[in-house]
């Protein structure tokens, strides 16, 4: 089922609101508000093999727990919720200000009082093992496939977590949420996909991260990736990623004129100079090698809700796949939220008001978990 919302209104100016997607999309994402219980650790995994046969010989998989597990009356956890994060990201990119009070606080849809709430850090980025850590360039080349894997063995073998109320992702984290829908198909209750589509990265989506990748390998400095002091040349490039991330109102508004745009590009370039590794961008853009849920799309069970957003040029919706691709999957259901003044392009993710009413219709529509099924009264079970 296919749905055209209508797009909420944020409540902030449209200069805060630009300013913001700017400092994230260079990593800030401000300071974390503090969730009931909420706690950092590692799983650590000798000998983690990847899909191309190449191993880690340690893997440290970095993960942040909001809220308390619940167990049934067979002791499993059945209050657990897996997110995911995108391709710049880390699970903490969640707990932003525009983020998570629209997700985690009392009455949200994911309660932290109410769920056991698991943020990952993919592997290659955050406290995850990553190229910057000393490898550099001798790091297996890693995929999709393989950051799923880590997820999986955090939620499996170092939370002890045997099902899933829903698996959540936003852009990378979306794309990955359709993996998991099928290579895990009967671990999770419900999967929600946000600004993601579930067809390879092809045409423009791939060109502009080959940009990325080819500005880092060309640069002099680079020298293969081991380098001792790390490049600068490839920074200039960089601003291709807030510019096909943000929204062509967003970026008009920012630079009505050329001499504006001169300026706004000198500022994005300067946010990522001395503040990137490129190592870890070039893993990053490159892991998307291996996506491509499409044809295994008719084996997932759980219920699903895709949500998307017009204005989204890494999602772009003149390519007609998502009614085709939900209709292969029995129940699912398409939000295409619309453009207007308070979309952000693909980094309308990162505004969870825009998105919150249709996740928190999804979760009640699956039903309570935990501690609020455990005193929900007989009829409502």
């Amino acid at each position: 089922m296919t749905t055209t919302a209508s797009a909420g209104r944020t409540g902030l100016t449209r200069t805060i609101l630009a300013a913001w997607a700017i400092a994230f999309a260079s990593g800030a994402a401000g300071d974390p508000a503090p969730y009931p219980n909420q706690h950092e650790a590692d799983l650590v995994v000798a000998g983690f093999k990847l899909e191309s046969g190449a191993v880690l010989p340690e893997a440290r998989l970095h993960y942040t727990t909001l809220g308390s597990p619940h167990r049934d009356a067979n002791g499993d956890i059945d209050n657990a919720v897996l997110v995911l994060h995108g391709t710049t990201g880390t699970g903490k990119q969640f707990l932003a200000p525009t983020m998570g009070p629209e997700l985690f606080a009392p009455g949200a849809p994911l309660d932290a009082a109410q769920y056991f709430v698991v943020l990952t850090d993919g592997l290659g980025r955050g406290g995850s093992s990553k190229p910057s850590d000393g490898l550099r360039g001798r790091f297996p080349r890693y995929g999709y496939g393989d950051v799923v894997e880590g997820q999986y063995r955090v939620v499996t073998e170092g939370l002890g977590i045997r099902h899933l109320r829903a698996v959540i992702g936003t852009s990378m984290g979306g794309m990955q949420a359709w993996m998991w829908g099928e290579r895990h198909s009967g671990m999770m209750d419900g999967l929600v996909a946000v600004a993601s589509q579930p067809i390879p990265v092809s045409g423009r989506n791939a060109l502009w991260r080959r940009l990325v990748i080819e500005a880092i390998r060309s640069d002099p400095d680079y020298k293969g990736g081991d380098y001792e002091t790390q490049p600068t040349q490839f920074t200039k490039v960089l601003p291709i990623f807030n510019i096909m991330t943000e929204s062509v109102l967003s970026q008009q508004q920012a630079a009505p004129t050329n001499a504006d745009a001169v300026t706004l590009y000198g500022r994005l370039a300067a946010n990522y100079a001395g503040k990137v590794d490129a190592n870890d961008w070039l893993y990053w853009f490159d892991s998307s090698f291996d996506y491509d849920p499409l044809p295994r799309l008719g084996e997932i069970k759980a219920k699903l809700l895709a949500i998307n957003f017009a204005d989204d040029a890494l999602n772009p919706i003149e390519l007609s796949v998502m009614d085709p691709a939900i209709r292969r999957i029995p129940g699912a259901q398409f939000v295409l939220v619309p453009a207007s003044a308070e979309t952000h392009g693909h980094q309308s993710l990162r505004y969870a008001t825009l998105w919150r009413p249709y996740l928190a219709a999804f979760m009640a529509a699956l039903g309570p978990s935990g501690p609020v099924a455990e005193h929900a009264a007989p009829a409502g079970r």
